[in-house]
């Protein structure tokens, strides 16, 4: 019998995409039916949504060891516990909770080198990008995380915007663990006046136009220039190996963009 699991189930995306980055994919048995990355993942059963789970399906997969994400999976959590299952939950908030999942979930399956070899890997990808915008412009960013009502970035993702040379516009926010802990008005929004929004809404596209047209927002720079964008939320609001790399990657294209739009705006030959 193996020492460690052999047969896991993943309720969320990050821990997924973890355990094939350290080369355990096959231990995976079951995935959440959001997982995209990577795509081989997709061909695995799909036992979960994010608020809930089939648990006969979890159970004819006979796992032994669950992983899921944050308080929102508690109550999933607890019926699988009830039914004897071992299940690992997860709660990370932050760049650093993030590669300390990565450590972790390793020491779990017994790859502890192989994940610090990969946390260590992301960790200088993160660097060379925050060397990268060291002393540049930073433009205000405001980050949505949802339209209805309107939520800021959670703290792995202004963390990121800060690294990609930006300014989020609503630091104080940052820590709030859930999705009401961040919300504020488009009044708050015009007030600070963001250079460039970033919209990330989880389950559904975003409306740039929608967003160029809220009331108040005329004359919020983002929207005279016409810099709003999307990022997908699988590559940014899944806290795992996809955050730090294609996440990053996008704001950091993004608020080079941006720069240099603003740039040129401002340069003397281009307003002559």
């Amino acid at each position: 019998m193996s020492s460690y699991p052999s047969r896991i189930v993943c309720l969320t995306e990050e821990t997924t995409e973890t355990l094939y980055l350290l080369g355990q994919g096959d231990r995976v048995v079951g995935v959440s039916g959001y997982t995209i990355r990577p795509p081989e993942a997709r061909r695995k059963p799909r036992v979960s949504a994010f608020l809930n789970a089939r648990f006969n399906k979890i159970e004819a997969l006979k796992p032994d060891l669950v992983l899921g994400f944050s308080d929102l999976q508690a109550d999933i959590a607890a019926e699988l516990i009830r039914r004897g299952y071992q299940v690992t939950v997860f709660n990370q908030r932050s760049i650093a909770e993030i590669l300390q999942m990565i450590r972790v979930l390793g020491g779990l399956v017994g790859c502890t080198d192989d994940a610090e070899a990969l946390a260590a890997r992301l960790e200088l990808e993160i660097d060379a990008v925050r060397e990268a915008t060291s002393g540049l412009p930073r433009p205000r960013v405001f980050f949505e995380e949802w339209d209805n009502p309107l939520i800021s970035g959670i703290q792995w993702v202004e963390e990121l915007i800060e690294i990609a040379g930006g300014d989020p516009i609503f630091p104080e926010l940052r820590e709030g663990k859930l999705g009401r802990d961040r919300i504020v008005t488009p009044e708050d929004v015009a007030h600070r006046d963001p250079d460039v929004i970033i919209a990330s809404w989880c389950g559904k596209p975003v409306r740039t136009k929608r967003i160029a047209k809220r009331i108040g927002w005329a004359n919020v720079a983002a929207v005279r220039s016409g810099q709003i964008y999307e990022i997908k939320s699988s590559l940014i609001l899944q806290p795992g190996p996809a955050a730090l790399t294609d996440g990053l990657q996008q704001l950091h294209r993004i608020l080079t963009q941006v720069r240099t739009t603003t740039a040129t705006r401002r340069s003397p030959t281009a307003s002559s």
